[in-house]
């Protein structure tokens, strides 16, 4: 059970990073509409008040995605090694290693080239697919083996 919420919880918490991308590039776009300009050292300014509502996407866009869904993710790695489905245990280590690539990888690289945001979103969906075939594995039930004819302890019917 434990093992189904924190996959889940990796899941959706892939679309709450989309939404709250989305929301911030929106607001920025409309702020940008509006006649204002975005200058480097306001990007610097540690202090500074919001500049516009939808600036809080990317604050929770970077929190989220570089503390939150990475411990879940941690966590779910952990859980798998002591499932007894190598099932689990493989898609529980994808996810993980999805997400520190997430997280990361392509973050660090994206900022010197900007070609890995491209990279950085379609590893998105892998990590979301990841994260819902590990949901899915595990609410699988298990599969029972056929029973031989017979070892129903009734007796079979002659021929």
């Amino acid at each position: 059970m434990t093992y189904r919420i924190l996959a889940m919880l990796v899941a959706l918490g892939v679309l709450v990073q989309a939404a709250v991308i989305a929301w911030a590039f929106f607001g920025f776009a409309k702020w940008i509409d509006e006649g204002n300009t975005f200058t480097q050292e306001m990007m610097e300014c540690e202090d500074c008040a919001w500049n516009f509502t939808e600036e809080r996407g990317f604050m929770i866009h970077g929190l989220s995605g570089s503390l939150i869904i990475p411990v879940i993710a941690l966590l779910l790695a952990i859980i798998s090694f002591f499932m007894r489905s190598r099932a689990l245990l493989l898609w529980g280590v994808i996810t993980f290693v999805l997400v520190v690539i997430q997280s990361q990888v392509l973050p660090a690289l994206g900022h010197s080239y900007p070609v890995f945001g491209a990279l950085h979103g379609l590893n998105a969906l892998l990590v979301f697919i990841a994260a819902l075939i590990a949901w899915r594995k595990a609410g699988a039930p298990a599969p029972v083996p056929a029973e031989p004819e017979g070892a129903t302890g009734r007796p079979t019917p002659p021929g």
